[in-house]
Order: C-alpha cells, then structure tokens, then sequence
C-alpha cells in the first residue's frame, strides 16, 4: 500500500516507519523536524533504499503547508497516520490550538486526494479528564477534556467524524497512554526521563509525592495497534494501553534506582493526574490487539 506518515521522524513514527517498511509498504514520512530526527529514520533509510521490501521518501515540509496537500496529490497515499497533531515540547495552548489547524489540513487534504484513511494519535490523559479511581481503567465512552490539550483532541475527534459523515473518509482516533520504548528523548516521557537519571546517577524528579499512577505501554505493542487500525476499526476512538496503574515511585524501583528517598520533588501541577490507566477491552474487539510487553521487560529492551 502507499502509506504517509505526518511525524514521521518522531519516536513513535519513525517506529511505525520500520514496521510498514518492513511489511513491504511504499512510505512517504511528512515532517518538519521541529521535534523528529533523521537519526530516527536511520535504519528506514537502509531498508527502503534495499531492493526487497517497501520503499521510503523523506519529506522535510510542514503537514499543514500547501506543498503537503501538492505531495498528497502526486503520490496518492490510501492511509495517512497523523502522528504530530500534540507537541510535548511546547505545552501553551497556542501551540496546542495549532493541532487543529494540523488536522484541518489533513482531512481537507484527504477529501481532496482520495485518501480513504486517516489514523490519528491523539493523548488519552487529555481526553478523559480527571477519572475517579472507580472508573479506571478509563473507557472511550467517558470522554471529559482536560485542559486546552483536551478540548483540541475532542475537537480533532469531531473534526474527523464530520468528514467521515460528510465525505466518506474513514478515520480511527487512538488515544495513547505513556508510551515508552527506544528512542524516546529524556524530554519525551517519564520513562526516558528516569533511566536517563538512573544511568547518569541523577536522582529523578517527582512532581508531588510520586505517588500519581500512569498506564505505561511500550511502543512496538502500540505499532502493531496502529498497523491494525490501518484497516480496523473504523470511526472509533480506541484506547491504547494496558489498563495497569503504575506509581511514579514503582516505575523508579524498576528502573533500578533504588529507594525513592533519593528523589528531588518539585510541586504538583495544579492539572497534574493523581490516577490514570485506560482500557484495551476495545482495543481486543476492534483491532484484535492485546498489549503484551510487561513494564520490566520493555525497559529490559531499551536497555539492550
């Protein structure tokens, strides 16, 4: 199939990249390498340029500029993957209203060119609000935005269902949890950010207690949901993660460093989340995907 991946150079995108690669799948990778890296790309790069196997195109442009509606034309892609629609680095709401525009783009783009599917990662943590414990792991159905990220991220979802209705062009929204894996910057996630104090004798940081629980998912489970959703699950927000609460302190104790007394703690964010875990029970029936890398063996991956 042709396939565009906007985001392409990022860590989770450049992940899928190596997966539709290897399936035999001529990529297009959209970025502008605000956040991504070629570096990311490196074993892409050596594998579409091979004979056997799918083709790669690097494209250093922004998803939201007309040359990106032009490359939609001429290579004619049948799924697109949004990968960039959030960015971790800069959190104002400006930057996170920009999502929206992003989206725009890409479904005007779609509907212009004939894409038939548009898969978007948007953050689950935003999605749902702030979840009593009673209700986790969070279901897709209990969607409550938080904050400005939130509201883009519902938005983004209407957006695609308009188009869906409107113009026939399928979509699938995943709601990610704490994604982790190699190739994650130490700014990236909490995961990166512990075994990069962990392997430089820093103590970690802990907003609050450390006692905030989070659903950690590693990133070759999540590839596999986002190929899957490249043909399943059609109109449908699904949750991608394990449903297991992890401590910020639990996490630490696996990383390897030891009590948590060490830790330097900063205040809570007034919108931080004391709890968070999603669901997969949609996930297993649309997708047929499971998540099944535990925690202690994904780090034992990246550490290897």
């Amino acid at each position: 199939m042709r396939i565009a991946v906007i985001g392409g150079a990022g860590f989770i995108g450049s992940h899928l990249v190596d997966r539709l690669l290897a399936e035999e799948h001529d990529v297009d990778v959209i970025d502008d390498l605000s956040t991504g890296s070629l570096v990311n790309l490196a074993d892409a790069r050596t594998v579409g340029a091979a004979p056997v196997g799918g083709s790669l195109k690097i494209h250093h442009i922004d998803a939201a500029s007309s040359e990106a509606d032009s490359l939609f034309g001429m290579r004619r892609p049948e799924i697109v993957y949004q990968l960039a629609l959030f960015s971790r680095a800069d959190r104002s709401p400006r930057t996170q209203g920009l999502g929206f525009d992003a989206a725009l783009a890409t479904m005007e783009g779609a509907r212009r060119h004939g894409v038939t599917k548009i898969v978007a990662a948007v953050p689950a943590s935003a999605l749902y609000g702030q979840p009593a414990a009673a209700s986790l792991p969070v279901k897709e159905g209990e969607i409550t935005p938080r904050g400005v990220r939130g509201v883009v991220a519902r938005a983004v979802i209407d957006l695609m269902s308009t188009y869906r209705e409107r113009d026939m062009i399928e979509f699938t929204a995943m709601a990610l949890s704490s994604v982790y894996g190699p190739r994650q910057l130490a700014g990236g996630g909490v995961v990166a950010a512990f075994l990069a104090a962990q392997q430089s004798g820093m103590p970690p940081c802990f907003e609050g207690d450390g006692r905030q629980t989070r659903d950690f998912v590693y990133i070759d489970d999540v590839v596999d949901a986002l190929v899957r959703a490249g043909e399943r699950g059609s109109g449908l927000v699904i949750n991608i993660g394990t449903g297991v609460q992890t401590t910020l302190r639990e996490l630490w104790a696996e990383v390897g460093g030891g009590a948590s007394s060490a830790a330097a703690v900063v205040a809570s964010r007034a919108d931080d989340l004391p709890r968070f875990a999603v669901s997969p029970v949609r996930a297993r029936i649309h997708l047929g995907w499971s998540p099944w890398t535990s925690l202690a063996d994904g780090l034992m991956r990246i550490r290897n």
